[in-house]
């Protein structure tokens, strides 16, 4: 096993890759360290990047024309995390993705991946089965958000994130259930 690699073994869970295929795959993937409060992305950005999280917490937010946030996703450890309209489609980000924690992250390009995917056709499948549980999940998310009411959107969080709420603070978790700050404290002296 080279040097450098460890990060390889949490991303790529269960695959195994030969020195030829640590030295591709190191020579994609860029380190990068951000502190709390720094932003990957803004809005307008070209976010041709997605970042895998080793150690830390981010958010991705849309802010919409009356200024008000909603948190679409939380990125913790063993997560990727992006602008996704931005990565797959080449247009500017709309999204804001900020990093929470001081956090180290494992950044892809989209054209990275695809060179990455010609030169290691397993990393494909992976990256694809990554996809697919990422929009089921996605999917799970906005039926809860249509169908359910904040108090089960709430138990649905905690469960989803169980050590978050130590790091967030109240308004990202409201905005990310579509309520008010007040109606999750209510929620909580309920519970």
């Amino acid at each position: 096993m080279q040097k450098n690699s460890s990060y390889i073994n949490k991303i790529f869970k269960n695959l195994i890759f030969s020195e030829k295929e640590i030295e591709i795959i190191n020579s994609i993937f860029q380190k990068v360290t951000v502190k709390k409060g720094d932003t990957l992305i803004v809005p307008g950005d070209i976010a041709d990047s997605q970042y895998y999280i080793l150690d830390g917490c981010l958010r991705s937010f849309y802010v919409d024309y009356q200024g008000k946030e909603h948190t679409l996703q939380f990125g913790t450890k063993d997560w990727w995390i992006s602008d996704y309209t931005a990565f797959f489609t080449a247009s500017p980000a709309v999204m804001t993705v900020e990093a929470l924690k001081n956090s180290t992250l494992y950044k892809i390009t989209h054209e990275q991946k695809d060179d990455l995917y010609s030169k290691i056709p397993k990393v494909e499948t992976f990256f694809r089965q990554k996809l697919e549980s990422a929009f089921s999940a996605f999917q799970r998310r906005i039926l809860s958000g249509l169908s359910q009411p904040a108090k089960e959107r709430y138990l649905l969080f905690i469960k989803t994130y169980p050590d978050i709420e130590k790091i967030v603070k109240n308004y990202h978790i409201a905005s990310y259930l579509g309520i008010t700050t007040e109606s999750l404290s209510r929620i909580r002296k309920e519970m």
